[in-house]
């Protein structure tokens, strides 16, 4: 079992981030194997037949992009921890990846062949030298191909992930906040996050506390850690990971019917606590739908909303959530990713 110990300090100072990097990283390993993620289904069958051609033309990106996707151990210099909070810059990490030696790289990889499920040839595609230069060169392909058009739906929804916990983390301290980050992510004892049931060494996080990551994939979480920077656990943002079964598609028609198609998409999106501007965002609805929408959803007790500083945000009612999902309660779907650095989550 792996353990990520804090003390007081460190725990006062934890917070949460956004990384373009980990997006990046997360669409590499989802467009390098069939899509299990249905509100990516659209994007994966746009994307994927594209970025397999790119990475045929370029056997180091081919055979990197092959190894992250079929690991236990993530090579360092692919999961830095973000250095701009929740406004990092995918440039600002790229710089931070090309500072990483060939001779890190190198062993790095090595270590994330030895932790991989498949058969990897190393000596097949690294060659040459500025293997960080070409790693950045791989990232800002994908993002500026295949994901920053999709960066604005994205990122609200990363944010939609950061409010529900940050509500938690107000409410009722850390433990809370860090529920059902990933399949294996718990708190432990007084002083402990329980990352991964793999053996290995407990990590001591410093003073300056460590970061808290959502990406936009359905499973696995992998932790960053860079020498001269705080440790970054990157987890599956909440809600993401489950479509709808065939009684839920005829349960949300209904509910169309009964409410309206704005009302009942409202409604539905809130599985996950949210603000009017981050469901405005979601939906591509305007502020002042979205508020006439949620001012009938109140009436109807079916959604409240609670003020969190200068924000409100809104949750579904028990009546809501009986309405919207036929239970009292929505589980989010747990499954194993398959891929993580020193992951948290088994691969297979």
């Amino acid at each position: 079992m792996v353990l990520l110990r804090l003390d007081s300090l460190a725990l006062s100072r934890s917070r949460f981030a956004l990384s373009p990097a980990a997006e990046t990283l997360g669409a590499l390993m989802v467009l390098s194997r069939p899509c299990v993620d249905p509100w990516l289904a659209r994007w994966h069958e746009r994307h994927r037949t594209a970025l397999r051609a790119t990475l045929a033309a370029d056997p180091f990106a081919q055979g990197l992009a092959r190894l992250v996707s079929s690991t236990k151990y993530l090579p360092d210099h692919v999961s830095l921890p973000p250095t701009g909070g929740m406004r990092t810059r995918l440039a600002d990490e790229l710089a931070q990846m090309c500072a990483v030696s060939d001779d890190e790289i190198a062993a790095s990889l090595e270590l994330a062949v030895e932790a991989s499920w498949e058969e990897h040839d190393l000596g097949s595609w690294l060659t040459g030298r500025n293997f960080a230069a070409r790693t950045a060169q791989l990232y800002r392909h994908t993002w500026d191909t295949h994901l920053a058009a999709d960066w604005p739906r994205r990122r609200a929804l990363l944010e939609r992930d950061v409010t529900y916990r940050a509500g938690l983390l107000a409410a009722y301290g850390w433990p809370r906040a860090l529920e059902r980050m990933s399949r294996r992510t718990e708190w432990t004892g007084t002083d402990a996050i329980r990352f991964s049931d793999r053996p290995g060494p407990d990590r001591v996080v410093g003073p300056e506390g460590m970061l808290f990551v959502p990406y936009t994939g359905s499973r696995g979480s992998w932790l960053c850690e860079a020498e001269d920077g705080p440790y970054a656990l990157v987890y599956p943002a909440r809600g993401l990971g489950a479509g709808p079964s065939a009684s839920a598609a005829g349960r949300e028609r209904a509910l169309a019917r009964l409410l309206g198609s704005g009302r009942a998409a409202i409604l539905r999106a809130l599985a996950r606590p949210a603000t009017s501007s981050e469901l405005a965002a979601e939906l591509a609805l305007s502020l002042g739908t979205v508020g006439g929408h949620l001012a009938v959803l109140r009436e109807a007790d079916l959604v409240v909303g609670a003020r969190s500083g200068r924000r409100v945000v809104y949750r579904r009612t028990e009546a809501g959530e009986v309405l919207a999902s036929g239970s009292t309660g929505e589980h989010d779907d747990d499954r194993d990713f398959g891929a993580g650095t020193d992951t948290g989550d088994d691969g297979g």
